[in-house]
């Protein structure tokens, strides 16, 4: 799962970064002329609505991955601890035969 929240925090980073350049867009435009101006905001809100469309549909897909996991993960968790306790069963009784052999 830390893979794959490094890839969420990366993407999530990504949005920011696009929204920052917006406003730098936004900033540059203000010296523009008049004509100008109208259409570096008409752009500028195209622009905003993508990432919006974008945001929603990243954590939207975030949220299904989330829940697809913890389900995965509710199913595995038993067998692993039952698989879990005949590691240690088995380690003890590699542990018994070691001393046997030796002892003898």
């Amino acid at each position: 799962m830390a893979t794959h929240n490094n890839a969420f925090k990366e993407v999530e980073k990504l949005l920011q970064n696009i929204g920052e350049k917006i406003e730098e867009l936004i900033a540059a435009g203000k010296g523009a002329s008049v004509e100008a101006q109208e259409e570096i905001k008409k752009r500028v809100e195209e622009l905003k609505d993508k990432r919006e469309e974008l945001e929603d549909d990243f954590y939207q897909k975030k949220a299904e991955f989330e829940k697809s996991y913890d389900q995965r993960k509710k199913k595995i968790d038993p067998k692993l601890e039952q698989s879990k306790k005949h590691f240690e069963e088995a380690f003890k009784q590699l542990s018994e035969a070691i001393k046997i052999l030796l002892g003898k």
